[in-house]
Protein backbone atom coordinates (compact mmCIF):
# COMPACT_ATOMS: atom_id res chain seq x y z
CA UNK A 1 0.00 0.00 0.00
CA UNK A 2 1.52 3.32 -1.00
CA UNK A 3 0.98 6.09 1.93
CA UNK A 4 -0.01 9.29 0.89
CA UNK A 5 0.25 13.18 1.97
CA UNK A 6 -3.78 12.62 3.49
CA UNK A 7 -1.74 9.79 5.32
CA UNK A 8 1.12 12.11 6.74
CA UNK A 9 -1.49 14.50 8.07
CA UNK A 10 -3.47 12.06 9.42
CA UNK A 11 -0.68 10.92 11.95
CA UNK A 12 0.86 14.26 12.29
CA UNK A 13 -2.98 15.27 13.64
CA UNK A 14 -3.21 11.94 15.71
CA UNK A 15 0.21 12.53 17.54
CA UNK A 16 -0.73 16.30 17.98
CA UNK A 17 -3.67 15.04 19.92
CA UNK A 18 -2.40 12.27 21.79
CA UNK A 19 -2.18 13.76 25.06
CA UNK A 20 -1.84 11.93 28.23
CA UNK A 21 -5.17 12.27 29.74
CA UNK A 22 -6.09 12.59 33.12
CA UNK A 23 -10.10 13.74 33.54
CA UNK A 24 -12.31 11.16 31.73
CA UNK A 25 -15.90 10.38 31.85
CA UNK A 26 -17.23 7.18 32.93
CA UNK A 27 -18.51 6.41 29.99
CA UNK A 28 -18.41 2.50 29.43
CA UNK A 29 -16.11 1.51 26.16
CA UNK A 30 -17.33 -1.65 23.81
CA UNK A 31 -16.35 -4.90 23.67
CA UNK A 32 -15.39 -4.27 19.81
CA UNK A 33 -13.54 -1.17 21.03
CA UNK A 34 -11.41 -2.41 23.54
CA UNK A 35 -11.13 -5.34 21.31
CA UNK A 36 -9.04 -3.00 18.44
CA UNK A 37 -7.07 -1.52 21.26
CA UNK A 38 -5.66 -5.10 22.05
CA UNK A 39 -5.86 -5.97 18.32
CA UNK A 40 -3.19 -2.49 17.87
CA UNK A 41 -0.89 -4.15 20.08
CA UNK A 42 -0.42 -6.95 17.95
CA UNK A 43 0.80 -5.17 15.19
CA UNK A 44 3.97 -3.74 16.97
CA UNK A 45 7.93 -4.27 16.46
CA UNK A 46 9.68 -6.21 18.98
CA UNK A 47 13.09 -6.98 19.19
CA UNK A 48 14.08 -10.28 17.42
CA UNK A 49 10.18 -10.94 17.43
CA UNK A 50 10.09 -11.73 21.05
CA UNK A 51 6.64 -9.65 21.79
CA UNK A 52 7.72 -9.28 25.39
CA UNK A 53 4.12 -7.35 26.92
CA UNK A 54 2.48 -8.98 29.10
CA UNK A 55 -0.99 -6.83 30.09
CA UNK A 56 -3.94 -7.15 32.79
CA UNK A 57 -7.33 -5.88 32.12
CA UNK A 58 -7.59 -4.62 35.51
CA UNK A 59 -11.73 -4.83 36.81
CA UNK A 60 -11.81 -5.74 40.21
CA UNK A 61 -12.26 -3.32 42.32
CA UNK A 62 -10.72 -4.12 44.79
CA UNK A 63 -8.01 -4.38 43.05
CA UNK A 64 -7.99 -1.25 41.52
CA UNK A 65 -8.39 0.69 44.96
CA UNK A 66 -4.89 -1.11 46.13
CA UNK A 67 -2.88 0.91 42.87
CA UNK A 68 -4.82 3.79 43.69
CA UNK A 69 -3.63 3.37 47.52
CA UNK A 70 0.17 2.87 46.39
CA UNK A 71 -0.21 5.95 44.01
CA UNK A 72 -1.30 8.24 46.88
CA UNK A 73 1.48 6.82 49.02
CA UNK A 74 3.88 7.48 46.24
CA UNK A 75 2.25 10.80 45.14
CA UNK A 76 2.45 12.38 48.59
CA UNK A 77 6.37 11.41 48.55
CA UNK A 78 7.06 12.85 45.34
CA UNK A 79 5.02 16.02 46.80
CA UNK A 80 7.52 16.41 49.48
CA UNK A 81 10.46 16.06 47.71
CA UNK A 82 9.88 19.21 46.06
CA UNK A 83 10.73 22.97 47.84
CA UNK A 84 7.39 24.54 49.59
CA UNK A 85 6.85 26.92 45.75
CA UNK A 86 7.08 23.77 43.71
CA UNK A 87 5.38 21.43 46.08
CA UNK A 88 2.06 23.88 45.88
CA UNK A 89 2.89 23.83 41.87
CA UNK A 90 2.41 20.05 41.94
CA UNK A 91 -0.68 19.95 44.27
CA UNK A 92 -2.11 21.31 42.08
CA UNK A 93 -1.94 19.44 39.23
CA UNK A 94 -4.44 16.35 38.65
CA UNK A 95 -2.23 13.30 37.92
CA UNK A 96 -4.06 10.40 37.96
CA UNK A 97 -7.41 9.17 36.07
CA UNK A 98 -7.59 5.73 38.21
CA UNK A 99 -10.97 7.01 39.77
CA UNK A 100 -13.02 7.42 36.95
CA UNK A 101 -11.28 5.70 33.83
CA UNK A 102 -13.38 2.95 32.66
CA UNK A 103 -10.77 0.77 31.38
CA UNK A 104 -7.64 -0.03 32.96
CA UNK A 105 -4.40 -1.76 32.20
CA UNK A 106 -1.56 -2.96 33.97
CA UNK A 107 1.44 -3.22 31.74
CA UNK A 108 4.27 -5.93 32.56
CA UNK A 109 7.79 -6.51 30.48
CA UNK A 110 8.70 -9.74 30.23
CA UNK A 111 12.86 -9.76 30.16
CA UNK A 112 13.55 -13.53 29.56
CA UNK A 113 10.82 -14.23 27.00
CA UNK A 114 11.35 -17.70 25.05
CA UNK A 115 9.87 -16.04 21.76
CA UNK A 116 12.69 -14.42 19.56
CA UNK A 117 15.33 -17.00 20.80
CA UNK A 118 17.49 -14.40 21.97
CA UNK A 119 17.94 -12.89 18.59
CA UNK A 120 18.86 -9.20 18.61
CA UNK A 121 18.46 -8.33 22.59
CA UNK A 122 21.99 -10.05 24.03
CA UNK A 123 24.17 -6.92 23.96
CA UNK A 124 20.72 -4.52 24.73
CA UNK A 125 18.38 -6.26 26.57
CA UNK A 126 16.50 -3.15 27.71
CA UNK A 127 15.10 -3.14 24.06
CA UNK A 128 12.60 -5.64 25.10
CA UNK A 129 11.41 -2.55 27.76
CA UNK A 130 11.22 -0.52 24.47
CA UNK A 131 9.48 -3.06 22.19
CA UNK A 132 6.81 -3.02 25.29
CA UNK A 133 6.77 0.81 24.56
CA UNK A 134 6.27 0.56 20.97
CA UNK A 135 3.32 -1.40 21.89
CA UNK A 136 1.79 0.80 24.21
CA UNK A 137 2.05 4.05 21.73
CA UNK A 138 0.54 1.75 18.52
CA UNK A 139 -2.32 1.36 21.08
CA UNK A 140 -2.41 5.16 22.24
CA UNK A 141 -2.31 6.57 18.53
CA UNK A 142 -5.58 3.98 17.94
CA UNK A 143 -6.89 4.85 21.17
CA UNK A 144 -6.56 8.61 19.94
CA UNK A 145 -8.16 7.47 16.54
CA UNK A 146 -11.41 6.43 18.65
CA UNK A 147 -11.91 9.54 20.07
CA UNK A 148 -10.16 8.28 23.77
CA UNK A 149 -7.76 9.43 25.99
CA UNK A 150 -4.89 7.32 27.93
CA UNK A 151 -2.91 8.95 30.80
CA UNK A 152 0.08 6.67 32.45
CA UNK A 153 -0.09 6.44 35.92
CA UNK A 154 3.74 6.62 36.29
CA UNK A 155 4.06 7.51 40.09
CA UNK A 156 3.56 3.92 41.57
CA UNK A 157 6.29 1.47 42.78
CA UNK A 158 7.34 -1.22 40.30
CA UNK A 159 7.85 -3.58 42.90
CA UNK A 160 4.51 -3.32 44.51
CA UNK A 161 3.22 -3.57 41.05
CA UNK A 162 5.06 -7.05 41.03
CA UNK A 163 3.52 -8.45 44.19
CA UNK A 164 -0.05 -6.90 43.25
CA UNK A 165 -0.57 -8.60 40.15
CA UNK A 166 1.39 -11.54 41.32
CA UNK A 167 3.67 -11.90 38.32
CA UNK A 168 6.46 -14.18 37.75
CA UNK A 169 10.16 -12.46 38.78
CA UNK A 170 11.04 -12.18 35.40
CA UNK A 171 8.25 -9.66 34.30
CA UNK A 172 9.01 -5.96 34.96
CA UNK A 173 6.18 -3.20 35.62
CA UNK A 174 6.16 -0.50 32.57
CA UNK A 175 2.63 1.20 32.55
CA UNK A 176 -0.05 1.19 34.29
CA UNK A 177 -2.39 3.09 31.91
CA UNK A 178 -5.81 4.67 32.21
CA UNK A 179 -8.34 4.64 29.32
CA UNK A 180 -11.88 6.61 28.81
CA UNK A 181 -13.17 9.01 26.61
CA UNK A 182 -11.77 12.47 27.67
CA UNK A 183 -13.80 14.64 29.79
CA UNK A 184 -12.76 17.45 27.38
CA UNK A 185 -10.59 17.59 24.30
CA UNK A 186 -6.84 20.05 24.24
CA UNK A 187 -3.79 19.14 22.10
CA UNK A 188 -2.56 21.01 24.83
CA UNK A 189 -0.87 18.75 27.33
CA UNK A 190 -1.79 19.20 30.68
CA UNK A 191 1.75 20.42 31.62
CA UNK A 192 1.72 23.17 29.75
CA UNK A 193 -1.87 24.24 30.45
CA UNK A 194 -0.30 24.21 34.07
CA UNK A 195 2.66 25.95 33.46
CA UNK A 196 4.83 23.29 34.98
CA UNK A 197 7.17 22.89 31.74
CA UNK A 198 7.45 24.06 27.85
CA UNK A 199 8.26 21.63 25.60
CA UNK A 200 12.47 21.85 24.04
CA UNK A 201 12.93 21.21 20.69
CA UNK A 202 14.39 18.06 20.23
CA UNK A 203 17.96 18.72 18.60
CA UNK A 204 19.57 16.50 15.66
CA UNK A 205 23.44 16.83 16.43
CA UNK A 206 25.62 15.80 13.40
CA UNK A 207 29.03 14.19 14.18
Amino acid sequence: MKMTEDHAEHLQELMRWRRDMRHFRRTPLSEDLIEELRAAMDLAPSVGNARPWRVFRVEEPGLRQQVRADFLRCNQAAAESYDNDTRVEYTRLKLAGIDKAPLQLAVFTETDPPEGRGLGRATMPHTLEQSTSMAVYGMWLTARAHNLGIGMLSILDPDRMKTLFDVPESWNFTAYLCIGYPEFDDDTPLLHRKGWQENAKTEWVTR
